[in-house]
């Protein structure tokens, strides 16, 4: 069976905001809409779906994307560049997927997402491992 993959992309990044309400469509909106349509012909789009979010507590490093898969290290990504990241953004995700532990070496990852990285974090420990404990 193949491990579940998601890519979060978060839909509230780089928004203008007035009295406390979002103005217009927002910057990660259109990274989502740009990933959506190349996302129509990569050939993993059967196994690792996009998921929108409405936040992931990245404001200040917007746009933001995450990476995520039980058993992987789980990747949140900003700083991304709306109009130059979408393709960036699946071919790293093309990378993450063939990761058996999910780790993204810096020198292998698309431009865009070399400086934008906000976390990596461990994966859980497995079923078998908490039983050893």
């Amino acid at each position: 069976m193949k491990t579940p993959h998601t890519l979060f992309v978060c839909t509230a990044c780089a928004s203008v905001w007035k009295d406390g309400k979002r103005e217009g469509k927002s910057g990660g909106q259109d990274l989502l809409e740009q990933i959506n349509e190349l996302h129509k012909n990569w050939d993993l789009r059967e196994d690792f779906p996009i998921q929108e979010v409405e936040c992931m507590s990245a404001c200040s490093r917007s746009c933001a994307v995450s990476f995520v898969a039980a058993g992987k290290y789980t990747y949140l990504f900003g700083d991304l560049p709306v109009n130059e990241s979408a393709a960036a953004v699946l071919q790293c995700a093309s990378q993450y997927y063939a990761k058996p532990d999910g780790l993204l070496p810096w020198s292998e990852r698309p431009e865009p997402l070399k400086k934008g990285i906000l976390a990596k974090i461990p994966p859980l420990p497995t079923l078998e491992l908490v039983a050893q404990k």
